[in-house]
């Protein structure tokens, strides 16, 4: 497991968001609410010292397993990936292009390091849950950990819930499910849309251990993983972000959902990131 300091972590996240801007302005499609919203939990997992893989393998056998629920955040997936050296940084620009690796949404079959390919809102959770119960089977008590990020619109899903109930009877406590909750889907505020509140007490009565923190603080991050790591029950962290994170005129506006910056808007996000 690597662990970096939180300077080094903090500057990896702004380097996923300046790549994020660069491939949605390339691409001219793309999801960057949601993507910005992430960042910090990806990067604090991968490199907050509570996620086991060896850069040089993507497929080593006893790596943990991650999951992108939320699909359409492929980009903060693919930044995270180029940081490791699992994507060159030059095939960034080729998102969501004719014959390039980098789908809209993560494709298993073309990625190194993309353990699912996910899209269809709500189906991570029950892969991970999956993952998680063969992987105890398969190495018992020295099983290695699946984690799987949702958006706090997607756990509207039922399946979700479905998945919730399958983690506590088989007692997943190999399982970590994050909830990236910047409470703003496509449709509008959360809340409005379908009046989801409470998830951390739902969670709980489904059998969850349940942990928040905010979103964007690197060592409250890097601390949850690791209390999370030793829980004899499955866990779900709530993770309070901000959706757009990072550039002002991107925060907390729920337009921001699926909308690519033109040339103009790029620029001025990318003064903002600091190039």
């Amino acid at each position: 497991m690597q662990e970096y300091s939180t300077e080094k972590i903090k500057q990896i996240s702004n380097e996923m968001r300046i790549n994020i801007i660069k491939m949605l302005n390339c691409a001219g499609s793309g999801h960057p609410g949601g993507s910005l919203s992430c960042c910090d939990i990806l990067s604090s997992l991968y490199f907050g010292g509570s996620f086991n893989f060896d850069p040089n393998d993507p497929k080593s056998k006893m790596r943990d397993r991650f999951i992108l629920s939320k699909g359409h955040c492929a980009p903060a997936l693919y930044a995270l990936l180029s940081h490791i050296g699992w994507i060159e940084e030059s095939e960034l620009a080729n998102l969501r292009k004719q014959g390039s690796i980098l789908q809209g949404h993560p494709d298993c079959t073309k990625v190194p390091g993309i353990e699912v390919s996910t899209g269809s809102l709500g189906q991570g959770l029950s892969i991970g849950c999956g993952l998680a119960h063969a992987l105890k089977l398969d190495y018992d008590k020295d099983a290695p950990n699946v984690f799987v990020l949702m958006g706090d619109g997607e756990i509207q899903e039922g399946q979700v819930w479905e998945a919730a109930l399958f983690a506590k009877h088989y007692n997943l406590n190999n399982l970590i499910a994050i909830v990236d909750n910047n409470e703003l889907q496509i449709d509008g505020n959360v809340l409005d849309v379908a009046g989801l509140d409470a998830i951390a007490l739902k969670f709980a009565s489904f059998g969850f251990k349940t942990l928040e923190c905010d979103g964007h603080d690197i060592d409250a991050l890097k601390e949850i993983y690791k209390v999370a790591l030793i829980q004899d029950k499955p866990v779900c962290i709530l993770a309070h972000t901000i959706k757009g994170k990072g550039v002002s005129f991107m925060e907390n506006q729920a337009g921001w959902h699926g909308v690519a910056p033109n040339d103009e808007q790029a620029f001025q996000a990318l003064s903002e990131l600091g190039v």
